[in-house]
């Protein structure tokens, strides 16, 4: 992987929608390897924030690298090592599971394509499904599909955006079991997510609301900082501070 001393390293990013500052001035650096889970109630800012840490999207201001490339300048080079994986699921339900991925690897020009996902099937534990067909399939293991594919391509940084909504809560364990893998591989980690006990698996979480990061910070440091039982009463505090410091 690429040699840089932050996967993530950004100032004052800031995005704007017909006028309105969705994203305000956010500061963030995020070590190579680490998952960072964003949390925050919808329309928050938490999904435009990782697009644009991500070349995704372009910000309207402010400045940062991610993988070493600037985040105005370079986005295409940036896109090229992300993978991006969207809440719904977006792949093809009359292929199997092998000809959607061998579909995904051929579509973006990938070479040794039966090594690729050959190698996805065995990571992801599904070569005993790689010919069934993707609309058939439980929401957890469709999931595991998409997972396969966002990764098909060695990326350095996986973008998740709320990935196990509407999943039962074995399949999210599951799941969360893969991330941690991979991030202890080397693969930077960003997720979107709803739920407390995704968060606490985070090696740091970030609370948006109306663009700006209310609290940041390990699970136990969220906790610290706030004197409440749980994360949930903890965002509850930070927003009523960050509230009362507003008016």
């Amino acid at each position: 992987m690429t040699d840089f001393a932050f996967a993530i390293d950004v100032h004052e990013l800031t995005k704007k929608f017909n006028g309105k500052t969705v994203v305000n001035g956010i500061d963030m650096q995020v070590p190579k390897g680490k998952i960072f889970g964003f949390l925050g109630p919808n329309g928050s800012g938490k999904t435009t924030t990782i697009r644009m840490l991500c070349g995704l999207l372009t910000p309207d201001g402010g400045r940062g690298t991610c993988l070493g490339y600037d985040v105005i300048k370079q986005s295409g080079l940036i896109r090229a090592k992300v993978g991006y994986m969207t809440q719904r699921f977006s792949y093809w339900e009359d292929l199997t599971i092998r000809e959607n991925l061998e579909f995904t690897a051929n579509m973006f020009g990938m070479d040794n394509v039966k090594q690729r996902v050959d190698a996805a099937l065995e990571n992801l534990q599904l070569t005993d499904r790689a010919d069934q067909l993707a609309g058939t399939l439980s929401g957890g293991w469709k999931q595991r599909l998409a997972l396969a594919a966002c990764i098909l391509h060695e990326p350095e940084i996986l973008l998740l955006d709320e990935p196990t909504a509407g999943v039962d809560p074995k399949a999210r364990r599951e799941f969360w079991d893969e991330i941690r893998r991979l991030s202890d591989k080397g693969l930077t980690v960003l997720v979107s997510t709803h739920y407390m006990d995704e968060a606490v698996r985070c090696d740091e979480i970030i609370y948006l609301a109306h663009g700006n990061i209310i609290v940041k910070g390990t699970a136990q440091e969220v906790l610290e900082g706030s004197n409440m039982p749980t994360l949930e009463d903890a965002f509850i505090y930070y927003m009523n501070k960050s509230e009362e410091k507003a008016s």
